[in-house]
């Protein structure tokens, strides 16, 4: 009864969404410093090499997402296109001899300096958020969405093309992320479900299509299920991560601990952080992980449900499903349930990359969550912030004494 009360709270979106962000990116940190330091030692002669450059990015973003958190919704409208167009400038150049990176098969990455690279992909899922959140907020206005073309034109032709770009770099994670925030997109923007259902089994197709044309993501598929089978070959990064989670037991091996970081487990401080976490801290470890991630998955979808802004809603699903599709994926390859498709856990993972959009994005529903009436109507009651209430006080016009006949 006392949670119910909390949830009732004007200001409980806004905290719960916060306080699972902060949990898991200050938990993220830990981890990879644990998951990377042999790694590092190794090819650094620095165990702090991937820490250093993971609290960087983390002292870029939480002022990021607190910048976010009080931007006013215009903002992120008049974002919408600029976002866009500057994603699909960059997935092209991406592609450009000389100019792109490839990294583990996926041509993805774009080098700034040598200690600095951006991988486009990861802005692509904000941009389609934002992009696709005002587009068919603009046509609910209009009373257009009644018209099936409307609702489909110009959302879908223009993700495609993202989608293109995306995979003529081979990387058919980040592309199914892509279209999980298409489906949130038309789903909460009340596609019929005959549109739906059909779109649902065209990207199912197209998926078994790019998953039969590479010999490697073959037998990702097809190895999956039992990865013992050829635990030395495409079985071997799945086999490992299920030996970190099985050596884990009940409270795990201890922080620090870890035996499969030593380089038996590939990516440990990447995509299979939550093998190490599930290792050194145990399957307790790994339950305050998905607790939080639950949090954050309700806080966002509760944000979404609240509001009777078009756009306010169908951006907060977008982000939502972004994430927690991600999370979903990520965590069903360790645990063997799903094939691997190398993505990172949200928040948690070693990435600038991937990190930087995604507090931008819970930002963006923090501000969702202040603008919800009733919190509208708390913060108000407030009175200013405790730093406009430092400033008042240090002004020049407060600290100067009044002159005598002014």
């Amino acid at each position: 009864m006392a949670a119910i009360r909390l949830l009732d709270r004007p200001l409980a979106s806004y905290y719960l969404v916060l306080g699972a962000t902060l949990l898991l990116t200050m938990l993220g940190l830990v981890m990879v410093l644990s998951a990377s330091s042999i790694r590092a030692l190794r090819e650094y002669e620095d165990t702090f090499y991937f820490l250093d450059k993971q609290a960087l990015w983390v002292a870029i973003g939480l002022p990021l997402l607190w910048i976010a958190s009080r931007l006013p919704v215009s903002f992120y409208r008049a974002l919408a296109y600029p976002l866009l167009l500057g994603t699909i400038v960059l997935l092209v150049l991406v592609l450009v001899p000389g100019i792109g990176h490839e990294v583990n098969r996926n041509r993805n990455w774009l080098i700034i300096t040598d200690s600095i690279r951006i991988q486009p992909a990861e802005f692509a899922k904000l941009a389609i958020v934002i992009w696709g959140a005002d587009l068919v907020a603009r046509k609910h206005r209009l009373k257009l969405l009644t018209q099936w073309r409307h609702l489909f034109v110009p959302l879908v032709p223009v993700v495609a093309l993202i989608l293109a770009l995306v995979l003529l770099g081979n990387d058919l994670g980040t592309a199914v992320i892509l279209v999980s925030v298409l489906l949130a997109l038309l789903w909460f923007a009340g596609t019929p479900i005959r549109f739906f259902a059909l779109l649902v089994t065209g990207t199912a197709v197209a998926v078994t299509y790019f998953i039969s044309i590479d010999q490697e993501r073959t037998s990702r598929l097809t190895g999956f299920r039992d990865p013992f089978a050829d635990v030395l070959d495409t079985g071997y990064q799945a086999g490992q991560g299920l030996y970190a989670l099985a050596s884990g037991g009940l409270f795990g091996v201890g922080l620090g601990a870890s035996r499969q970081k030593w380089g038996a487990l590939p990516e440990a401080h990447t995509d299979f952080i939550f093998a190490i976490l599930g290792e050194e801290l145990g399957l307790v470890g790994t339950l305050v992980v998905l607790v939080l991630l639950a949090a954050l998955a309700y806080g966002g979808l509760r944000i979404a449900l609240r509001t009777s802004d078009t756009f306010i809603r169908l951006a907060a699903a977008g982000v939502t499903s972004w994430l927690m599709v991600q999370a979903v994926i990520n965590i069903g390859a360790v645990l063997g349930l799903l094939p691997i498709a190398g993505l990172p856990l949200p928040l948690v993972s070693y990435g600038g990359s991937a990190l930087l959009p995604s507090l931008f994005g819970i930002g963006m529903l923090l501000a969702f969550a202040r603008a919800e009436p009733g919190a509208r109507a708390a913060l108000a009651a407030r009175g200013p912030g405790r730093l406009r209430r430092l400033a008042a006080r240090l002004s020049p016009t407060r600290l100067s004494p009044t002159r005598p006949g002014r």
